[in-house]
Parts: C-alpha cells; structure tokens; sequence
C-alpha cells in the first residue's frame, strides 16, 4: 500500500537560527527553537511548518533555500509582511499561469513564494 503524504517542512539553512526564529516570529509565525540551543528551530503557521539548522557556511547566494505558500490571499499577506523589518520583500503580480503572486526574501536569503488563485 503507497502511503499517504500529511505534511511537509523545508529545512532552512542559517547562520544564526536565532535571528530568523525572531525573523518569522515577526512575520507571524510561532517558533520554537529546539533543545540545543542555536542549533535547530521551527517556525509553524496555520498548519505550515519552515525548519531551520545551523550551517556555519552558510551563503546566501549557494545554501539559501526556498518554499512556495499557497495562500488564501496574497495581496493580504503582502500587506501584512511588507511591514516587517529585515529581508526583502516584493509585492505580488498577476502571472499568465492563473496565479497572483509575491515573495519574501528573509534576512538570510531564503526564499518564500506565495501565491493565491486570481
């Protein structure tokens, strides 16, 4: 029998999982870091969950990662990030594949898509 699917987490590289845990939680986000301290944490919203691990070497132009948020309205959701401090942001667009979409860069260079339908 194939298995079922429930759920998936991007792991995120970092520098400093500190900072983007503060990052995320200013995006909304609860977080948590885990047991050691600085090494690993999570980030979880409305049933989503982002990962990040430590990774001394990490380079925002080779380790950065990416996730893509299907949302249910990400002209709202840009105007709820646009606000935050840190990283980058850029403001959704209408796409000819039915899509109206935007991003979040976050401080560390990882990457967050999200759209919604138009």
């Amino acid at each position: 029998m194939t298995q079922q699917f429930q759920s998936i987490a991007p792991v995120f590289s970092s520098s400093n999982v500190s900072e983007l845990l503060d990052h995320y939680r200013k995006l909304g986000f609860d977080v948590k870091p885990y047991a050691d301290q600085g090494q690993y944490g999570y980030a979880s919203r409305d049933g989503i969950s982002i990962h990040f691990g430590l990774n001394p070497d990490h380079d925002p132009k080779t380790t950065a990662g990416c996730a893509y948020l299907y949302v249910q309205d990400a002209d709202a959701l840009s105007k709820e990030w646009s606000s935050v401090a840190g990283g980058r942001h850029v403001a959704p667009v209408d796409t000819e594949y039915g899509l109206r979409e935007g991003a979040h860069i976050d401080p560390q260079g990882n990457l967050i898509r999200f759209g919604s339908p138009l």
